[in-house]
């Protein structure tokens, strides 16, 4: 088992006692460099100190004058600050069921009898120092939380402007040097920067979006569509890269469905361009809408590529390559993630199958009427 990581400040234990020598008997007992014992010597005292400082638990005697150790616990019940505290009482008296029972019904997590067994009040208290160790370190950890979401906040912020907002002039700028320029050179430059730039442009996307999902942002939106309408604009999106010949659609049945025509659109976008980046140049790229069924839909996107056993069975995976070509060409290995992430937060399901036999296909299986998953709850 690891050793816990020692806390930056100690952790402070409370003893209550109106006889000095048991607080200087106590406090030497529990002694060590982690822990802060500190005295009382009077339930008004304890009070004061418990109103101010964070205790892991509080060691009351029960016989003392003006204020007892029961008069005590009930003002410690009545405060929001002190509710919390586990008390442990100390007593000199016989064991009295009444007493005990007043004793737990004012909010005791345990009883000692003088004289007091020195291991047994080490150990009891080691639990309850040991359970402030942790909620501390869990404080922690939340603050920890909160400041990478800030800085997840921050992330977004920097790609969704300050990122974008130059790409978009080096893509203009790009556009427009064949227009002012017939220099083979020159256009096969320019030709090469757009190719660059859109390539960028895509992972700013999938940073955005892998940014949105972690941080739980993305919020589904659904409404009644056609799946094959969908399909049939991103191909011809396609189209003025030149790979729109490449794809053959083909549909049976009603594809209409409520989904969020966002989030599926940058799926079914995703499916495609790995097809075509990963099949074989020149090589078909077969899209199957299946509307058959009376509840669900299936679009296969699939083409003649292999991909390694071992690489599919991570390929959902946030920065996964699914191939050898796509850290090469400006992949992030995060567009199947996204994919996998949207279709579920649609209570839909992707599969992947791919065989030297038949080449690779990836589904997406959604609901007509979809089941939404809050994004950022799925993975």
């Amino acid at each position: 088992m690891n050793a816990q990581k020692p806390l930056a400040t100690p952790i402070k234990v409370l003893v209550v006692d109106d006889v000095p020598q048991n607080l200087v008997a106590i406090a030497a007992l529990l002694a060590r460099p982690d822990l802060e014992v500190m005295k009382a010597a009077s339930g008004t005292e304890a009070l004061e100190l418990l109103l101010l400082e964070d205790v892991a638990v509080a060691l009351v005697d029960v016989q003392m004058p003006q204020m007892d150790g029961f008069e005590l616990a009930e003002l410690l019940r009545g405060s929001e600050r002190t509710r919390g505290v586990p008390l442990i009482f100390l007593t000199a008296s016989a064991s009295d069921p009444v007493r005990t029972f007043r004793g737990y019904e004012t909010g005791a997590v345990d009883f000692l009898h003088k004289p007091i067994d020195p291991h047994v009040l080490k150990s009891k208290v080691e639990v309850f120092v040991e359970l402030h160790a942790q909620r501390r370190r869990m404080a922690e950890q939340l603050e920890q939380l909160k400041q990478a979401l800030k800085m997840n906040e921050m992330f977004v912020a920097v790609l969704s402007h300050d990122l974008r907002n130059p790409l978009s002039a080096v893509m203009n700028g790009a556009n427009l040097i064949p227009m002012l320029s017939s220099d083979e050179k020159v256009v096969n430059t320019a030709a090469r920067i757009r190719s660059s730039g859109a390539r960028m442009v895509r992972m700013v996307e999938q940073l955005l979006d892998i940014a949105r999902v972690r941080g739980g942002r993305i919020e589904m939106k659904p409404a009644e569509g056609d799946l094959r309408d969908l399909v049939g604009h991103l191909v011809e999106e396609l189209g003025a890269g030149g790979e729109r010949a490449r794809i053959e659609v083909s549909v049976v049945g009603d594809t209409r469905a409520a989904f969020d025509p966002d989030r599926i659109a940058a799926a079914v976008s995703n499916l495609l361009g790995n097809a075509l980046q990963h099949g074989a140049d020149g090589s078909k790229i077969r899209v199957h809408i299946d509307g058959t069924r009376e509840n669900r839909l299936l679009l296969r996107v699939s083409n003649d590529g292999v991909i390694a056993p071992g690489i599919l069975a991570t390929i959902f995976e946030p920065f996964h390559s699914s191939g050898p070509q796509s850290r090469s060409s400006g992949g992030l290995g995060l567009g199947l993630f996204i994919v996998n992430e949207f279709v579920k937060a649609h209570g839909g399901r992707v599969d992947a199958r791919s065989e030297p036999s038949a080449g690779t296909s990836f589904e997406i299986d959604l609901p007509r009427a979809p089941r939404l998953v809050p994004v950022g709850t799925l993975s």
